[in-house]
């Protein structure tokens, strides 16, 4: 039995030989053709590459595969020992108020130069980033043969880690991911 696609073009083909005569050696060659494109695309469903990953007050996609971990305040998804996208939560001693995001961004300027320093790295990269709405702050520590990105999310009493670990070599993709794709319930 033929799918809906080929039996289509094989009408149109009915319709169009009748319609405008072509010459004999043309037709065969015009449903040649019309028999491959109908082989071609349309019959199949592309697999998603992605896989979402819930939280308490919010959601990020992973790359499908990726073994998912749910714990209190933590939602991750790894591949392997080093590849690793998470959320963590933390509650703020005080509300976040946006209008203190200078004052914000020194003292998570100086928490990151700390955590550099305990894993024996440098800070490579430090930017003010958009996520999930939010004007957020973004850094990125190379140490070893490894990075990690985090960047920090605030609204409220919640402060939102999210993190990216990945080879320095390897595919920065589940990171942009991770930024792009977060949002906060």
């Amino acid at each position: 039995m033929l799918s809906a696609a080929p039996y289509t073009l094989l009408l149109a083909f009915e319709y169009m030989c009748r319609s405008f005569p072509l010459r004999v050696g043309a037709k065969p060659a015009f449903l040649v053709l019309v028999l491959i494109l109908a082989g071609c695309g349309g019959g199949g469903t592309t697999q998603p590459s992605t896989q979402t990953v819930q939280g308490q007050g919010y959601r990020f996609e992973a790359p499908v595969g990726w073994a998912v971990t749910r714990k209190p305040g933590e939602s991750a998804a790894a591949s392997g020992k080093v590849n690793r996208v998470e959320v963590r939560t933390f509650e703020l001693v005080r509300p976040y108020d946006v209008r203190r995001f200078h004052a914000a961004t020194r003292e998570l300027d100086s928490v990151i130069s700390r955590l550099a320093s305990q894993l024996n790295g440098r800070v490579t990269s430090r930017r003010t980033v958009m996520v999930g709405g939010r004007k957020s702050r973004s850094y990125r520590i190379d140490y070893g043969d490894k990075t990690q990105q985090i960047t920090f999310v605030l609204k409220g009493r919640q402060e939102h880690q999210l993190l990216c670990r990945r080879l320095e070599s390897g595919d920065d993709e589940p990171c942009q991911g991770l930024l792009s794709s977060f949002v906060l319930r």
